[in-house]
């Protein structure tokens, strides 16, 4: 082999064994990730106003600009997303609902003497040294004839520290961003008055 032909052959194999220390892989990316429940805070809100109405709920909208984000890691100079396929607005409905009846309310499939429909107005967790989720949801009350009983927005956060870019901790901290805004929403005097009717 002459020099001409050798030269690549020993940059390749010096490369291949400086330092002995393999690269580093680019930590995979969290995309397309199905969304899972997984609240830590206790789901305890104190009194809430007893009501003998029947409540049934309408899937919630997502009208968020990028529905697929769900969270971002800042750590680094590129943000690295978390995506899901999942609709956000069906995700939150259920677990709200299952929410209502912890706290001692009633809820039906179909029916109901009071429907809530609501819209998914923010739902994201922002990642720098802590996880920070913030829930934001638009809710609509009406009586089983259409008429406006209460509408207005409860918000939701949670933060929490853990690994880095770690898909359960974004679960989490989303998960108990729903649970924070849907105390607050049960807490709301006007919202509970609605559901007398």
């Amino acid at each position: 082999m002459n020099a001409a032909h050798r030269l690549p052959v020993l940059l390749s194999a010096l490369i291949a064994t400086t330092l002995g220390v393999p690269a580093v892989a680019a930590p995979k990316l969290l995309s397309d990730v199905p969304l899972v429940w997984k609240p830590t805070s206790q789901m305890n809100f104190g009194a809430v106003q007893s009501s003998l109405s029947k409540i049934q709920f309408q899937t919630f909208k997502d009208v968020r600009k990028e529905p697929a984000l769900i969270g971002e890691n800042h750590e680094d100079s590129t943000p690295k997303p978390v995506t899901t396929k999942d609709d956000v607005g069906a995700f939150v409905t259920p677990h709200i609902r299952e929410i209502f009846e912890r706290a001692g309310l009633s809820t039906v499939d179909s029916g109901g003497s009071v429907i809530i429909t609501g819209e998914v107005r923010q739902f994201d967790v922002d990642e720098t040294n802590t996880y920070k989720g913030d829930v934001v949801l638009h809710i609509v009350v009406t009586s089983q004839s259409g008429k406006s009983l209460w509408e207005g927005n409860t918000t939701g956060s949670s933060s929490r520290f853990g690994r880095s870019y770690k898909l359960e901790n974004y679960y989490e901290t989303l998960s108990d961003a729903i649970v924070d805004a849907t105390g607050s929403l049960l807490q709301n005097s006007g919202f509970q008055d609605a559901l007398k009717h």
